[in-house]
């Protein structure tokens, strides 16, 4: 730490110096001390304006790289989410589902996908009314599925990162409070109408959520990882006729 002190020191002295000799120069050759003293104080009057230019222009460059670097851990973050729990949950949940052609023929993500593409989904999937019937399949399953991820859910929730991201923490606690949900009947099985009913209300809001975020996942690996948007896309589990290998 003295050292650093020290030559932050001596780099100061040497700019003092080197100043000093300049405007004796600039004396000696031209001889015009008044010339100089209008100079020096007409800088002098233009460095607090320069010092607050240079410290905005700094201070945004760098507010910009870590917001960038923020961006990207999210991003990260939601990578696992989708390898661990949600293309899974994208699967499972799908079944679910009353008008399944009517989804299936929207998510089948091309690689020619481009931002107008995206966009056209991402809007049919806000403004869908997709109808969830929690009778279609399993609710015993759904509900093993999100107990065995339950550790890995709260890890991403405790990620203070995720605050900055609304969407997918609004995904993170419609999936909690689903599992909730089936977690707190006894048995699941000879509920009554309006129970499961609700219980469709709840598959449907997370799943809505989920599809979403998937969404922008997808339109993120396409911009910034082609190699990896280039597998999700033949790993589609809402498309049926994906298939990893290639050829």
């Amino acid at each position: 730490m003295f050292n650093v002190y020290k030559r932050s020191d001596i780099l100061v002295l040497l700019m003092l110096v080197s100043s000093a000799l300049l405007y004796g120069l600039d004396f000696i050759l031209f001889g015009h001390a008044r010339d100089i003293g209008n100079g020096f104080l007409g800088n002098l009057a233009f460095l607090p304006i320069y010092v607050l230019f240079v410290t905005l222009m700094i201070e945004r460059v760098l507010k910009e790289r870590d917001k960038e670097a923020l961006r990207q851990k999210m991003n990260m973050v939601i990578g696992v989410f989708f390898s661990e729990v949600g293309r899974l949950l994208l699967r499972d949940g799908y079944a679910f589902l009353v008008d399944k052609e009517q989804l299936v023929q929207r998510v089948c993500v091309a690689p020619s996908w481009g931002e107008r593409e995206f966009r056209e989904l991402a809007s049919f999937i806000d403004n869908s009314q997709m109808q969830m019937d929690s009778t279609l399949c399993d609710l015993g399953e759904l509900k093993s599925f999100l107990v065995s991820r339950r550790s890995f859910l709260l890890g991403l929730l405790e990620n203070p990162n995720l605050l900055e991201h609304d969407g997918f923490t609004d995904l993170l606690w419609a999936v909690f409070h689903l599992l909730e949900e089936l977690e707190a009947r006894r048995s699941l099985t000879g509920l009554h109408k309006s129970d499961m009913d609700h219980l469709s209300g709840d598959i449907r809001r997370a799943y809505t959520h989920l599809l979403s975020q998937w969404v922008v996942y997808m339109k993120h690996l396409k911009d910034d990882y082609p190699y990896l948007f280039s597998l999700a896309v033949r790993n589609n589990p809402l498309n049926p006729d994906a298939r990893v290998e290639i050829g």
